[in-house]
């Protein structure tokens, strides 16, 4: 008997993520937009000392995107740090698993350059930090808030960014990172939507979609795309332990090849070879990650 399709717990989930950071440029591709546009965004960032113009400190509110346990935090948060030499850089982090809270925790326990650097944890969704900010009456205003992945498993994704933006002091800003409408990911929930298990929750949402967010809201914003590939090449091999991992991250299933109907999987590799979706690069299937991130005006 073939067990039934299911949606993958927040473990397998934490797992078949760590395949696909494995093997894409993922991070690799927010390195380079760290490097490249993020020192220009910091540098504009912090509050002043009326009297004398002397910088005093730096809010931030970091909320957790799925499978980071900090990484991408610390190093945004070291290039507050490099733009503001000093600067006392107070930062809070929405995250509701408790996994990732603790390899965070410990990952700055280990950093020994972090002394101007305070760390308020939230173990929370980001509607439940919402709620809670809402029932004490007080926003706390930050100058910076990231938004990294995250915005698919929102309720509702237009008041989690009204939210949020209204959280910005002034000259704050508001990152938001997304799968671009280039990404193989848009053409696989637009064109082969029906090649997906309906096991997955989620809103299937890419660059257009928090575009028309954020107009309809009335909100400024620049965009920047960078370039990101997943080699898949291992979901095309029988039996392969990561390529099951894989399709399992794509289709949000757990053992989706061991559970899914021999049509629908077929159906869905035939789709992740389609042009639009992936290219081929020495032999390899290379999938089409690219991202799209968004800096918001307060």
């Amino acid at each position: 008997v073939i067990p039934s399709m299911r949606s993958l717990t927040a473990e397998e989930y934490v797992e078949a993520f760590k395949s696909f950071l494995d093997h894409s440029t993922e991070h690799q591709c927010m390195d380079e937009f760290n490097k490249e546009e993020m020192p220009n965004i910091m540098a504009r960032l912090v509050r002043c000392h009326h009297a004398n113009h002397q910088v005093e400190s730096a809010s931030i509110l970091l909320g957790g995107f799925p499978g980071s346990r900090g990484e991408q935090d610390l190093k945004m948060i070291r290039i507050l740090q490099a733009a503001h030499p000093g600067v006392l850089i107070d930062n809070e982090i929405v995250e509701p698993n408790p996994q990732h809270v603790a390899a965070y925790k410990e990952l700055v326990n280990q950093a020994p350059d972090l002394q101007n650097v305070s760390f308020i944890w939230h173990q929370l969704t980001s509607s439940e930090y919402e709620q809670q900010v809402k029932e004490k009456g007080m926003c706390k205003k930050f100058d910076f808030i990231h938004m990294i992945q995250m915005l698919y498993r929102v309720e509702d994704i237009s008041n989690t960014i009204k939210f949020f933006h209204s959280c910005l002091d002034h000259h704050g800003k508001l990152l938001i990172i997304i799968l671009s409408d280039s990404s193989g990911w848009a053409s696989l929930w637009k064109k082969y939507r029906h090649c997906l298990p309906s096991t997955d929750c989620g809103h299937y949402i890419t660059s257009s979609g928090i575009m028309d967010v954020l107009k309809r809201l009335s909100i400024e914003y620049h965009v920047y795309e960078f370039a990101s590939g997943w080699d898949i090449t291992e979901c095309f091999i029988e039996g392969d332990p990561v390529g099951g991992l894989m399709m399992d991250f794509l289709t949000g299933t757990k053992n989706f090849l061991g559970t899914a109907p021999p049509g629908l999987r077929r159906q869905l590799q035939e789709a992740l070879c389609q042009p639009e979706c992936s290219s081929q690069k020495d032999g390899r299937i290379i999938f089409s990650n690219n991202l799209s991130m968004f800096v918001v005006e307060s």
